[in-house]
């Protein structure tokens, strides 16, 4: 018995110790390794932010429920693996060893399948599960997936998000931190065949969404900048991409800020340009993907913010204002120029655009003729100090700040280490290196009164309940130049589109002051001749400019990079490739966005007009509606006064040259064949119009612009296409003149 006891109490006494142990001295931390062991902590993603126009109707990003598959491989019984991984190969697209080797990893309790599935997927797997009374191991998470519904549109603008929902470029990397929300948490309890319990700790933290973006960007406006850059893009044969930047003179808002080429959003690591892929394609296979990733991280780019250029004479309008604010000229101030100025005291070594010189011009005449000489004259007026105090007042020196990543500092000379040729250089344009967005908004100062805007491209910041958390700020930076000089710089430039080296950018209609740029990339040119021993100078035209002139709301920047002379060697400056496009733009935007017209009697005369509707009237009818509208007028099919019209051409509400013919189609003219557009281009205005007579069709010189010298560079309707007889085909007509260039015979 004694025996017994000593053991009993020798027994019991260790069980207590060791409960004692157990239980209070490492009961916390075993309490905490059991709840690790059966809890599991979900992530919950928040629902990123929409993107909005302008308008706030139009949804340029937005976020939408998907479903994300997960394995609980420590859920899986051996049996199910061949079934699971038979069932969802062929639903999700993907191989069944892969699902095999994930759902044997016993010891993980989560791993991804595959992410953001649309709703018929998730349909399918649900209904897999249900069929094979598959209750563990497989689970849908609620996701979200980015959908941009405009496509290409603003892409470079809008950039992309990663996989883990992470902004990647543009403003989704810009304000990612707004736009992503805070993640929420799931944690939840099961017991050791993975079935859900109830558990004390249990809990749920919901996530919260990110705020939404309202842009400054008009989705209607960006669409017809894009339009336009890839219609130069491809007639002027541009291999470097172009950029056009629409901007609220004063408030620096962005109305439209178009960069190509570009790349789909929706589908951000495939290449867009099919023909880049195909030299990827063709390189050695160890080179491929750092090529294809170089290419990716280049189509993303924002060429309007992240590229320097030389700007060209677009800059002189800044040059122009320094030398009116200085007093160094005035509008009047006379000046020779014999074709070459004399720089350093070396004379020739820099020439003129035009080598025999302009004569005599006073400085609107010199703005006008965009003539270097004078230019480099009032460089060297101002001097070194002067010009880089007013070079830094307009903005060169800095980032803009705008609220886009990757924005690129300038690269110019400082007053310490600028010599005479630099000043004389740079005083045309040449020899540093800005962004477009700092070039338009220093335009934007000349235009505005003299004050410095900060540009800008996000106007607010709302929360999904509409109440706004911030709101952009429109406020001056500096005032660069008076008002005075403000007012006569437009004028000059207003004069510069109506006759000077600008006329290609005039639209009727609108008092537009503008400037044409036409740099040359002599760095590029350089490169290539110490490298090949040959080079051929490449060329970025522009051109820049705002309306109305007396009171400017909008400026625009049009830039193409490295365009081509065209087969019937048409030049590759900025007012024969640039002006054409500026013109067409504003011509299209500036009613949209409210500017109202003034036309003068001249333009009222020269003026397009719409085609009255006849359809469903007798020719007696629709001859006296077209004669009251100063319209001839043809009839195909039957003649008879009391015959009906079927069909007209041009169509009711579509434009007619003035004094122009709307052609009448009756009973019996489904017999008459259509007729063949002819090539118009390289034509003159009288031998287009010799030639559409003979074609039977008509031409308008685009509604618009009434400049209608040299030749034209542009239909809108294709040569050879089959159109009804009397369609009228817009031309747009390019004075092939570089006004900007110029060439160095001497360091």
């Amino acid at each position: 018995m004694v025996i017994t006891v000593m053991l009993v109490f020798v027994g019991f006494g260790a069980v207590i110790v060791s409960l004692i142990r157990w239980q209070i001295i490492k009961g916390e931390e075993l309490k905490s390794a059991a709840l690790d062991q059966s809890l599991q902590t979900t992530s919950l993603t928040a629902m990123r932010g929409t993107i909005y126009d302008a308008s706030e109707a139009k949804v340029l990003a937005q976020s939408a429920s998907v479903w994300t598959v997960v394995l609980e491989p420590a859920y899986i019984e051996k049996e199910m693996e061949e079934t699971i991984a038979e069932g969802l190969a062929p639903i999700l697209g993907l191989g069944k060893e892969i699902i095999i080797e994930k759902s044997q990893n016993k010891n993980s309790y989560f791993t991804y399948l595959k992410r953001r599935v649309e709703t018929s997927v998730k349909e399918e797997v649900v209904a897999f599960l249900d069929q094979n009374e598959i209750y563990s191991g497989v689970r849908l998470i609620d996701d979200y997936k980015r959908y941009y519904p405009y496509g290409t549109v603003a892409s470079t603008v809008l950039g992309c998000i990663g996989t883990d929902n992470e902004g990647l470029a543009g403003l989704e990397l810009q304000y990612d931190t707004q736009l992503r929300g805070t993640a929420g948490r799931m944690i939840s309890a099961k017991n050791s065949i993975g079935t859900d319990m109830p558990f004390q700790y249990e809990q749920l933290v919901g996530a919260e969404d990110g705020y939404n973006l309202v842009l400054t960007i008009d989705e209607t406006v960006q669409s017809i900048v894009e339009k336009h850059l890839e219609r130069g893009i491809d007639q002027y044969v541009v291999s470097g991409g172009a950029v056009g930047i629409v901007m609220n003179v004063k408030t620096g808002a962005i109305i439209a800020l178009a960069s190509k080429g570009d790349f789909d959003p929706n589908d951000a690591l495939t290449l867009y340009d099919k023909d880049v892929q195909a030299e990827i394609d063709l390189l050695p296979e160890e080179e491929q993907n750092a090529a294809y990733i170089d290419a990716v991280y280049k189509q993303w780019r924002n060429k309007a913010v992240s590229d320097t250029y030389y700007p060209g004479s677009v800059f002189k309008m800044c040059v122009g204002s320094m030398g009116l604010e200085e007093k160094v000229v005035e509008v009047d101030t006379l000046f020779y120029c014999d074709g070459v100025a004399e720089v350093a005291g070396v004379t020739g070594g820099i020439h003129c655009w035009k080598r025999s010189g302009h004569g005599s011009e006073t400085f609107a005449e010199g703005l006008c003729n965009s003539c270097n000489p004078y230019f480099i004259h009032i460089g060297l007026e101002l001097g070194v100090d002067r010009f880089s105090k007013y070079f830094e007042a307009f903005g060169f020196k800095e980032k803009t700040g705008i609220d886009l990543p990757a924005e690129s500092n300038s690269i110019y000379h400082s007053a310490e280490n600028m010599y005479e040729a630099d000043l004389a250089a740079e005083s045309m344009g040449q020899n540093f290196g800005i962004t477009p967005v700092q070039m338009i908004t220093a335009v934007c100062a000349v235009a505005n009164g003299g004050y410095l805007v900060q540009p800008h491209v996000v106007g607010k910041i709302v929360d999904s309940d509409g109440n706004i958390i911030s709101t952009a700020d429109t406020s001056y930076k500096r005032q660069v130049i008076s008002e005075e000089t403000s007012k006569t710089m437009s004028e000059i430039l207003k004069r510069n589109t109506e006759s000077g080296t600008a006329m290609n950018g005039y639209v009727a209609g609108y008092r537009i002051s503008g400037k044409t740029g036409t740099s040359e990339k002599v760095a590029l040119y350089n490169d290539d001749l110490q490298k090949n021993g040959e080079a051929v100078m490449q060329y970025i035209a522009s051109y820049c400019g705002y309306a109305p002139a007396e009171n400017p709301e909008y400026a625009l920047l049009v830039f193409f990079d490295e365009p081509q002379k065209d087969e019937n060697g048409g030049f590759n400056g900025g007012n024969a490739v640039a002006g054409p496009i500026f013109a067409d733009i504003m011509d299209e935007i500036l009613p949209y966005l409210g500017v109202k017209t003034s036309y003068t009697e001249e333009e009222m005369e020269e003026q397009d007009t719409w085609a009255p509707d006849v359809t469903g009237l007798t020719l007696s009818e629709a001859y006296s509606v077209l004669s009251d509208e100063g319209l001839s007028y043809t009839v195909i099919g039957d003649e008879g006064d009391y015959n009906v019209v079927a069909l007209q051409i041009p169509l009711a509400g579509q434009v007619t040259p003035k004094g122009g013919e709307v052609v009448l189609y009756t009973s019996g003219y489904e017999d008459q064949g259509n007729v063949e557009v002819p090539d118009f281009t390289g034509c003159t205005l009288s031998e287009a119009n010799e030639l559409a007579a003979e074609y039977g069709v008509q031409i308008s010189t685009g509604g618009g612009s009434v400049v209608t010298s040299g030749a034209i560079s542009y239909q809108e309707i294709a040569a050879g296409t089959e159109v009804r007889r009397g369609t009228v085909v817009s031309v747009t007509f390019a004075d092939d003149v570089i006004t900007d260039t110029f060439t160095r015979v001497a360091d």
